[in-house]
């Protein structure tokens, strides 16, 4: 049995995407960003840098993980799926992970906050962040042109780029001109594990949840 602590955010719907693809047995524990739960001591032991999704693995020993690319590649390893077993098809995918989790996440996130949180519109930060986050999907565009999914067969880089770029326009961040990536959101995005791992964890939010966030210094995109 698995422990996915986890909060209604891209990066936490990564791994409840993973595990439902994966079929394994979870149970959810979802942490309150906005009353700062991810920085209480007793999940600092599992996450050192209080962040979302944490997964312990209690088959393993209570083994924790966290960041969400290291959950994905432990979890195909565990479950010897979603990642090619030879050598070079095992890097094509650790490589588009971490083109996301390098450049996608930290980018949209920047372009999420000053678009969308930030307290003083700032328009060089805005206009920075979005123009890098529309290169970087230009990338994935350029990618899909000739390829079903991002690397030929369906794997933890499409679990790990989809829950961010499905969400472009919480970045102000246009795709009419990208088709290729569009139709790759849409055809991954109706898979059934997808939409049940979307909406992973169902917590009833506060009116003013997203000004809570900001005011607990938390990101509502982590």
């Amino acid at each position: 049995m698995i422990d996915l602590y986890t909060s209604p955010t891209p990066n936490g719907w990564k791994a409840s995407i993973m595990l439902e693809e994966l079929g394994l047995p979870y149970t959810v524990k979802p942490i309150r960003l906005e009353k700062l739960e991810q920085k209480q001591e007793w999940y600092l032991k599992l996450n050192p840098n209080g962040r979302i999704p944490t997964i312990v693995d209690h088959d393993e020993g209570d083994f924790a993980v966290f960041e969400s690319g290291a959950i994905l590649i432990y979890l195909a390893e565990k479950t010897g799926r979603l990642m090619p077993q030879d050598r070079k098809g095992r890097s094509r995918v650790i490589q588009w992970v971490m083109f996301q989790m390098g450049g996608i996440g930290p980018m949209q996130g920047q372009a999420n906050v000053f678009y969308r949180y930030a307290p003083e519109k700032i328009p060089y930060a805005i206009d920075r962040y979005q123009k890098e986050t529309k290169r970087l999907y230009t990338v994935l565009d350029k990618r899909l042109a000739d390829r079903q999914f991002l690397c030929d067969e369906y794997s933890i880089a499409d679990i790990a780029t989809w829950p961010w770029v499905s969400l472009h326009g919480w970045a102000g961040v246009d795709i009419d001109d990208l088709p290729h990536m569009q139709r790759w959101i849409d055809e991954v995005g109706r898979r059934p594990a997808v939409v049940k791992g979307r909406g992973i964890p169902e917590m009833v939010k506060t009116e003013n949840y997203a000004e809570e966030l900001a005011k607990a210094g938390a990101k509502m995109l982590v």
